[in-house]
């Protein structure tokens, strides 16, 4: 699994897989599956990451 996040745009994407993409699906507005030719999941795309919680992955405990 890869991650990318698009600061400026403020875009998080989960690449799971290298398959080529044969099937993209809008779960909600901030969130888009992608499919391959084989039903797997190939990469998951959140928009508005950070408003919606979703980046940073991990928090840090740190002050």
């Amino acid at each position: 699994m890869r991650t990318t996040y698009d600061e400026a745009d403020d875009i998080l994407v989960l690449h799971l897989s290298e398959k080529p993409i044969v099937k993209e699906v809008s779960q909600d507005w901030h969130t888009h599956v992608s499919y391959a030719d084989d039903g797997s999941i190939v990469e998951v795309v959140i928009l508005d990451a950070s408003k919606q919680g979703a980046w940073p992955l991990l928090k840090s405990e740190a002050a």
